[in-house]
């Protein structure tokens, strides 16, 4: 849906950030009002991340108003808060077409657009690349050039940001970072910054007189370095006294400014306009409200940080309504069956980098608050965190998401496998995700886990298969255990079974054939179970087998079928170079057998957005790309409802 555009007088007249500057002040407050209605209107029909950008509106519109991108940069981080700053700068009329297959992403990206200065998807990096492009622009000897990092959503929990700010603090580079402080991530955010940074907003005294302390360094400024260094130490000092402890980011050689209220437009492109005459390192301190300007989401931001369709008069969101029970979400399953499984061993904890609600960890944290972690986004911390608990005897379940984990592999190698210790981890969103796109796809998880030595993967084929692994990762009782499993709803409404033990690196023959073998690995089973059963009708028997481990891979069944079988297909939902169908192949080599192999997964290159289906079609692992490659495997050219 695009909206009409008699509703828009003003953004009508903005095609891209010149045309903004062309308006006077005061028309800022009505083009931050049609901006905002632009989100609502769009993303209520065409679903997307939703309560961060309109947080961030007023923001938006003072930054495009008082810099000039693609001169100057500004790096959204997270990228989920960047749908204003698309629309202002020439994609307001393909804005509809947001995380849609083909369409424009739902993050900045370099290739998109001149004013995406940095690919933004995962949190805690604007800082960084925002140092390294000023640092650049020194080197350069280019003048005139201002680097704004605008980080938000709990992203300065991250490890990365911190390491940014150390050493921009030496670097002394132009650089403005934009504290976006809204309280909140997906879930409110946890850990002394987020105390420290209260701490600082609700000082009645401090921000009585911030205002005098702004203007007295505005003035003094103006005299030379030596009275600009006196006000800074004058400024620093009341500071400190105020605060009762030294402010952190002043500590680390940043200029700091603030609490301002980032939903006041005019006082924004005031202090940024002050802020672009002030040399150095500067962190601005932006209070703001995620979802404001509907209601909804303002009053809970953790459901509408991504609702999916909704009424934009009324703010329900529609959900999918069936008679017939529905299978539930793989995510839902985990929550529950951990639960299930703590009640039963008090060993059991759950951590999670500030994804309790997306990963479902929220169900055990309602019941057992005590055995329960979110550690903020802090993935490497997560990991270690969990090593230091399974050293003391606790079986920790670290639940992150699998594009996600990538950033504490260092972690997952030198603190838990090279330790052997038993800590599960539970991979969410493995695979394709869909509409999100090549930022937050998990297919990397398969390669880079089966390559450490002491750890064990896993991959269910549906809701029973997890509950059972999850049953016995809990009953190995040493070294790290990898349960990884999608995005989206399983196949198994009636999915509460009794548990039973798995035996680890045991896989399951699901159907006898003749003619050729499909072994797969986790929920893509369901197509290849679908395909074999429709090959069936073509003449062509095709044997199945659900691995459930790439790490140990279950040899017993992988002799029988190479003894048998001359024509294999593997099926995975990640990377084919060096993933499961990698692994056979392995197999294969040092057995010295000898058989055809076609490997059905992720294709060696960045995978773009779309729904789950558009995607596996894509990539050719879905029912009729397993169908097309068994009948070209089997040599039959035959016409018939199967193709």
């Amino acid at each position: 849906m695009n909206p009409k555009n008699t509703d828009y007088k003003l953004l009508n007249r903005i095609e891209y950030p010149s045309d903004l500057k062309k308006l006077q002040p005061e028309d800022l407050i009505g083009v931050s009002e049609e901006v905002r209605k632009f989100i609502i209107d769009v993303v209520s029909s065409n679903p997307g991340h939703f309560g961060a950008s309109l947080g961030v509106v007023e923001l938006t519109v003072a930054l495009h108003y008082v810099f000039s991108t693609p001169l100057d940069t500004i790096i959204w981080d997270v990228g989920h808060q960047a749908y204003g700053h698309k629309i202002l700068t020439g994609r307001r009329k393909v804005f509809h077409t947001n995380r849609k297959y083909r369409g424009i992403s739902g993050f900045p990206k370099l290739k998109e657009s001149p004013h995406d200065c940095f690919g933004v998807g995962h949190s805690s990096t604007s800082i960084s690349a925002a140092l390294g492009m000023a640092v650049a622009s020194d080197l350069k000897k280019e003048k005139d050039r201002q680097f704004v990092a605008v980080i938000g959503d709990g992203s300065m929990t991250g490890g990365l940001a911190f390491e940014g700010l150390n050493n921009a603090g030496i670097q002394k580079s132009n650089l403005l970072v934009i504290l976006n402080d809204n309280n909140i991530a997906i879930d409110p955010n946890v850990g002394a910054l987020k105390e420290y940074l209260l701490d600082i907003t609700t000082s009645q005294t401090y921000n009585k007189i911030k205002d005098e302390l702004w203007h007295l360094l505005g003035k003094i400024s103006k005299l030379g370095p030596n009275a600009r260094e006196a006000a800074q130490k004058i400024e620093h000092g009341l500071k400190t006294a105020l605060l009762k402890h030294s402010n952190l980011f002043e500590s680390m050689n940043f200029r700091y400014f603030g609490p301002v209220d980032g939903h006041d437009v005019l006082y924004l492109t005031r202090v940024l306009k002050d802020l672009k005459q002030i040399p150095g390192p500067k962190l601005l301190h932006v209070r703001t409200i995620k979802g404001k300007g509907f209601p909804h989401a303002e009053k809970n931001q953790t459901m509408w940080h991504a609702p999916g369709l909704f009424d934009k008069n009324t703010g329900e969101i529609f959900r999918v309504k069936s008679d017939a029970p529905l299978p539930p979400r793989y995510q839902d399953v985990f929550g529950h069956t951990i639960l299930e499984l703590a009640e039963k061993n008090e060993k059991i904890v759950g951590i999670t980098p500030a994804m309790p609600t997306g990963c479902s960890l929220n169900i055990m944290m309602e019941k057992m608050p005590d055995r329960t972690f979110d550690v903020g986004i802090a993935e490497q911390h997560a990991v270690t965190f969990s090593a230091g608990l399974a050293v003391k005897g606790l079986l920790p379940f670290c639940n992150i998401y699998s594009s996600f984990i990538q950033r504490a592999y260092d972690q997952v190698i030198h603190d838990v496998a090279l330790q052997n210790l038993n800590v599960v981890f539970c991979l969410d969103r493995g695979g394709l995700v869909g509409d999100d796109g090549a930022t937050h796809h998990g297919f990397f998880d398969i390669p880079y886990m089966r390559s450490i030595p002491n750890m064990t993967v896993s991959a269910p084929m549906n809701e029973e298969e997890l509950r059972n692994l999850m049953f016995t990762a809990q009953l190995k009782g040493k070294g790290p255990f990898v349960i990884r499993y999608p995005r989206g709803v399983g196949v198994m409404p009636d999915w509460r079974k009794p548990f039973r033990e798995i035996p680890v690196g045991k896989g399951r023959k699901l159907r006898e054939g003749n003619d050729l073998a499909v072994l797969s690995i986790g929920h893509p089973g369901n197509f290849a179970a679908s395909a074999c059963k429709l090959l069936e009708k073509d003449n062509i028997s095709a044997a199945h087998y659900d691995m459930r481990f790439v790490k140990p891979l279950d040899e017993d069944i992988l002799h029988s079928v190479f003894s048998k079988f001359t024509k294999i297909i593997t099926i995975e939902d990640g990377l084919v170079t060096g993933g499961f169908g990698s692994a056979i192949l392995e197999f294969m080599a040092e057995n010295n057998y000898s058989a055809k192999v076609v490997r059905l997964g992720i294709p060696d290159r960045f995978v773009d957005q779309g729904t789950l289906q558009q995607l596996y079609a894509e990539c050719g692992f879905d029912e009729a790309g397993i169908i097309r490659t068994a009948k070209k495997l089997a040599g039959k050219r035959i016409l018939s409802s199967t193709g």
